[in-house]
């Protein structure tokens, strides 16, 4: 095999990372970041929940047009020189020119690499990650009274390099009508932004490691389907003809007709609404057994019904019937007289050890290409060219995160013993995050109240556990919370992404870390801003900045104040759906006509499935009728009709989103 020059790989890679990505990135970065907390701060409207992420898409999609816009025009300019007289006798010179000029805008690797960046910042941007992390910072010295006695409480277990205790520099925080940029604002929360920053570089660099290490086996061996990347893939393939193609703008207009009908709608209330938001019908089942089922939800949104066509078939099948599997599993409980019991039916403790069994699953199936990785560990293995990094440089990038992670946790209270489980768990729920992306391609993952210090407590209850471990739980809430927005499956995909456009790796690699670094730091930057200038506790930023403080410090106040012993039932209930879902595998292996997938049934009680299974029944109705009639062939034909839903929705959604903040009113949101 021939390598560059540069050492990076093969001579066919392109270049994904170049000082022109960079320059875009570092201006797009701040914007996006922006744009974001708009969006999900003061309107409380959320793109970085469902994937692929809308905002992206509207980005990069700008970015195709802006690139083909000065294409062109260079191309004429060029061509006007060579018609210059003054030019004219140095013709070849200028044509070389010109066919260089050509090449200045953005290429489909740089496009694709823009993607990445900007889907890692947002990530970090999220509902479920830096947005809660900078309100938990200062409020338990904010909100602490003579009633709730957090001072005497827990304010000693907060490590203050971590936290913002000053009550002047956090009074222009809460209050506003101040300014970030004073010397003791700017000195408080310094020391915390930068350790933290840190902390989520090495959390980001281990989950980049376990990445290289499954890669192979999930993208060319088994080759897992990937149905999110599968719209800026085809946004961005020239080869493909995806903007020529006639079903896609027969999709996108569908949307796009929904979209402004609706945003008609909103500014004016005398235009029909056309219903494919979320809604509620539990009116409907208000009789007995039926009134057991709970919330049932109803939706129609275009852009899911599109991205969920490309899940495989099975899968599709398996989601929306679990869905209705554990509704009738809650009216059973209800009939038989012990749906009062607590906790029952320990649907998340159900969920968890489905999850377990499908990660032990893909671990055995893989356990051939463990043993390559393990051999390449040890000998360093020559045919590393196509990996994010050498698998040895992978180890020891894991071995010297875990330290740090294990080093900065037990600095800031947790007990030594707690930290390897904690983290293991989390880990193990990240992979499985990244698994689930890749063959499922569900557009919400949420997995919310399956988490690692969740299970701790389950599994330990609050009696074993320090104050200082409760403490730095709390403070780990941010990232530990739920997992919508989890960073891990876009480090996968984007490997599968250089892979399906020989686009560098390494390149890949680097372009994750340094989008985590600046875009730790622009978050930072831009919410602290915000905070200081409008007051976290008053106007439209209130509701936001004050619940995640209130539900993670109250619920520290009650593990504190009433502690729990071992909860025996819901490990029980673990291991009852991890043997569930090995049952399951095995029967998909003994008759290949099983149509049930075990992932379905882990999924069964989620936020995403909640809102989305019956966007879910109509692309499976749609996608089963078309291979029954016309076979694979008819699918792969109407996929770019699917796709045009999806970018039809984004786009006008996105456009009606920016609308919002420059009206500063709302409009229609396409999501949720």
């Amino acid at each position: 095999m021939k390598v560059n020059v540069d050492g990076f790989g093969p001579d066919t890679f392109q270049r994904g990372l170049t000082p022109k990505v960079l320059v875009v990135a570092l201006i797009l970065i701040p914007l996006n970041v922006f744009w974001i907390i708009q969006l999900e701060v003061v309107r409380y409207t959320h793109p970085t929940l469902i994937h692929p992420l809308s905002n992206v898409i509207f980005i990069i999609f700008w970015l195709m047009v802006l690139s083909a816009m000065i294409g062109k025009l260079s191309k004429r300019f060029f061509v006007w020189m060579a018609g210059v007289p003054v030019f004219s006798r140095h013709l070849s010179r200028v044509q070389r020119i010109s066919g260089a000029a050509q090449t200045k805008y953005l290429s489909g690797a740089e496009l694709l690499t823009l993607y990445v960046i900007l889907c890692i910042v947002s990530s970090l941007c999220s509902h479920d990650m830096m947005e809660i992390l900078v309100t938990i910072l200062g409020h338990p010295f904010r909100f602490a009274t003579a009633e709730n006695e957090w001072a005497q409480l827990f304010w000693k277990e907060l490590p203050p390099w971590l936290t913002v205790q000053d009550a002047r520099v956090l009074h222009g925080y809460y209050e506003g009508n101040s300014t970030l940029y004073e010397k003791a604002h700017l000195r408080a929360w310094a020391g915390p932004a930068a350790w933290w920053t840190l902390f989520i570089l090495v959390l980001m660099g281990v989950m980049l490691c376990i990445n290289t290490f499954v890669r192979l086996q999930w993208t060319e061996r088994e080759r897992l389907t990937y149905p999110i990347i599968q719209l800026p893939l085809a946004m961005t393939d020239t080869q493909t003809g995806f903007f020529q193609n006639k079903l896609m703008w027969v999709g996108f207009s569908i949307a796009a007709g929904i979209s402004i009908v609706n945003l008609l709608n909103s500014i004016y209330p005398a235009v029909p609404y056309l219903p494919v938001k979320r809604q509620n019908i539990h009116h409907y089942f208000t009789g007995r057994p039926w009134d057991a089922m709970g919330g049932v939800r109803l939706s129609f949104y275009p852009f899911a019904i599109g991205i969920s066509y490309l899940i495989p078939l099975d899968l599709l099948f398996s989601c929306w019937v679990f869905y209705w599997l554990y509704k009738f599993q809650l009216m059973g409980g209800s009939i038989l007289g012990v749906r009062n019991l607590p906790g029952f039916p320990y649907a998340d403790a159900q969920a968890f050890g489905a999850y377990l069994a499908l990660l032990g699953s893909a671990a055995w199936v893989g356990r051939a290409h463990l043993k390559r990785i393990l051999a390449g560990i040890r000998e360093g293995g020559a045919d590393m060219q196509r990996e994010p990094m050498p698998y040895r440089l992978a180890a020891l990038g894991s071995v010297a995160g875990m330290l740090f992670l294990t080093v900065f946790s037990y600095q800031a209270g947790m007990s030594l013993w707690v930290i390897p489980l904690f983290f293991g768990i989390y880990f193990l729920l990240a992979t499985m995050i990244a698994r689930l992306r890749a063959e499922l391609g569900f557009l919400v993952h949420d997995l919310h109240r399956i988490d690692a210090h969740g299970l701790l407590v389950t599994a330990f209850g609050t009696q074993r556990l320090t104050p200082g471990t409760k403490a730095v739980f709390s403070l780990y809430m941010f990232f530990n919370r739920a997992y919508r927005a989890h960073p891990m499956p876009q480090q996968l995909e984007a490997f599968k992404i250089a892979e399906r456009r020989d686009i560098n790796p390494r390149h890949i690699a680097a372009a994750i870390l340094i989008a985590t670094a600046v875009g730790a730091v622009s978050v930072f930057w831009l919410l602290l801003d915000s905070y200081y200038r409008h007051g976290a506790e008053t106007g439209y930023y209130g509701p936001w900045a004050l619940g995640f403080g209130r539900g993670v410090y109250r619920q520290l106040e009650n593990w504190l104040n009433y502690p729990q012993g071992t909860d025996v039932p819901a490990l029980a209930f673990i291991g009852g759906g991890g043997a569930f879902a090995v049952g399951m595998m095995v029967l998909r292996t003994r008759f290949l006509w099983w149509p049930l997938h075990p992932l379905g049934y882990a999924m069964a009680n989620s936020w995403g499935m909640f809102n989305l299974w019956s966007c879910l029944f109509v692309a499976w109705i749609a996608k089963a009728l078309v291979l029954h009639q016309g076979g694979l062939k008819a699918y792969r034909r109407t996929v770019p009709l699917f796709l045009g839903l999806a970018l039809g929705d984004y786009l006008c959604g996105s456009l009606w989103s920016i609308g919002s903040i420059v009206a500063n009113t709302t409009l229609y949101q396409f999501w949720p």
